[in-house]
């Protein structure tokens, strides 16, 4: 039996692959995800050694360098120089079933990484594929086609959501997801790296849980001292991630960073009239396309204010590393090597904490509702904002439940535990009141506070029927929630 020590947190996704491989059927899997979350390296541990042929796509090459790469992998498996490279995607995969059918292998496992940029311009390459998997691989027992790429609309516009040939041709999808706070806490506890809950969740909020991320962080050193290091030293690893990030998602990257700039700096997000007035890209079906890329890639999330019609759409940024970037490595100006460290408990620093803790709420739903036992009440999630109040209120996260409760969650982010003033306990009752107002809600609407260690009890904590801490988003059964 195999062992899967090396892979932390992948336990469902193994057990998916290892069913698929054991199915007794051709399989046509799809594994699509954001870049550097893991897919290569997920597929490569758990089946490399059943692999008969993998091949990887390559970046900003056209169509003839695409093929004479994919003529070079089919003659590492073959063992000699049997292919010359093949005149048009089509004949290409007519050496791969040459080659395939000249395996003993029980099963045969293929793997195309980075597919999408295979698929260059007029090159034929999703009509090669097609044909090789309608015209031979299906009718076939023992394939398994293993496809991923980074460009995750690509994936889902042009395998999952195809209206061709592929049409309903996949066998399996797996959409990998970026760590957890608690498989964050694994992955760190396996490298012997020793930080509290509080420092994890300070890296998750820079960087997000992506994996090729955290794997850059240094055993022994402080929290501050590893972003110094990744984002403002003079070679500083993650500094020019940004940039390599988009460009490799998307063709033309320069209007979506506009879009990301632009809802980075505010942090509820915007409409898409706000959209255009910031960026100045038309409203049409480009714009749309943007979005939705930026959407299934996981760098954004659209969403409705809660009793609001869908049309009023709102776009929030949800990429912790996107947002960092923006906050800080592209305001530093200076070149500062210790620019965070120098940023602590400033303005700029409490601003994007506040922001990234709503976020870290809002990527950790699952782990909110298991800890206030609603798991399995069916329920909306969303943000609130009043149209008519003075000052505007606004509630960070919205629990719709059909139990006839409703949840408005206050999301507080601190260094200590958090002090309910007498002005802030007027703030929260007059937000209460306006939302009831204003929505009309039949529901019993209930305050509930997530801060990062809890809220100090005093004569004015009352207002707070439950409270959840930075321990609720890691999953913690021993510290889930707390009434005041």
């Amino acid at each position: 039996m195999k062992s899967y020590n090396n892979i932390i947190g992948r336990d469902a996704e193994i057990k998916i692959l290892q069913d698929i491989y054991n199915s007794g059927s051709s399989e046509f899997v799809a594994i699509y995800g954001r870049r550097r979350v893991g897919k290569t390296f997920l597929v490569r541990e758990t089946l490399q050694d059943k692999f008969v042929f993998d091949v990887s796509g390559l970046a900003n090459a056209n169509t003839r360098d695409q093929i004479v790469n994919f003529t070079l992998s089919l003659n590492q498996y073959a063992g000699e120089q049997t292919f010359k490279p093949a005149q048009s995607w089509l004949y290409a995969f007519e050496q791969l079933i040459t080659l395939m059918k000249k395996s003993r292998n029980r099963r045969k496992v293929l793997f195309f990484d980075e597919i999408p940029w295979m698929d260059t311009h007029r090159s034929g390459f999703l009509t090669a594929l097609e044909h090789f998997w309608n015209g031979w691989a299906s009718s076939q027992k023992d394939i398994v086609l293993i496809v991923c790429g980074s460009a995750t609309s690509w994936i889902i516009n042009k395998l999952i959501n195809n209206h061709g040939g592929l049409h309903n041709r996949l066998t399996k999808t797996i959409y990998l997801k970026p760590f957890s706070l608690q498989q964050c806490e694994k992955y760190l506890s396996a490298e012997k790296i020793s930080f509290s809950r509080y420092q994890i969740a300070e890296c998750y909020m820079a960087m997000g849980g992506i994996p090729f991320y955290l794997s850059k962080i240094e055993r022994g050193a402080s929290v501050a001292q590893n972003i110094d290091r990744l984002f403002f030293s003079q070679d500083a690893e993650l500094k020019n991630e940004f940039r390599n990030l988009y460009a490799s998602l998307f063709r033309e990257s320069n209007d979506y960073i506009k879009i990301v700039e632009a809802l980075s700096k505010k942090a509820k997000g915007l409409l898409r009239d706000e959209i255009v007035a910031a960026t100045k890209i038309k409203s049409g079906g480009g714009l749309t396309k943007i979005l939705k890329d930026l959407e299934y890639c996981g760098f954004i999330r659209s969403y409705s204010s809660f009793g609001k019609k869908k049309r009023n759409v709102i776009y929030q940024l949800i990429d912790f590393y996107t947002l960092f970037y923006l906050k800080f490595v592209a305001a530093n100006k200076n070149n500062d090597e210790h620019f965070w460290t120098n940023s602590l408990d400033t303005p700029l620093h409490n601003s994007w904490a506040g922001y990234a803790f709503e976020m870290l709420a809002l990527l950790h739903i699952n782990e909110i509702k298991n800890a206030m036992s609603i798991a399995g009440i069916q329920s909306g999630v969303s943000a609130w904002k009043s149209e008519h109040s003075s000052p505007a209120a606004q509630i960070d996260l919205v629990i719709n439940r059909k139990d006839g409760i409703t949840d408005v969650i206050e999301i507080k982010y601190s260094t200590g535990k958090y002090v309910i003033t007498k002005s802030y306990e007027e703030n929260l009752r007059n937000k209460m009141s306006a939302f009831k107002q204003e929505t009309q809600t039949g529901n019993a609407v209930h305050l509930v506070m997530l801060t990062t260690y809890g809220i100090v009890r005093n004569k004015h904590s009352e207002i707070v029927q439950k409270q959840l801490t930075l321990d609720t988003l890691f999953n913690d059964i021993n510290n889930l929630y707390y009434s005041p």
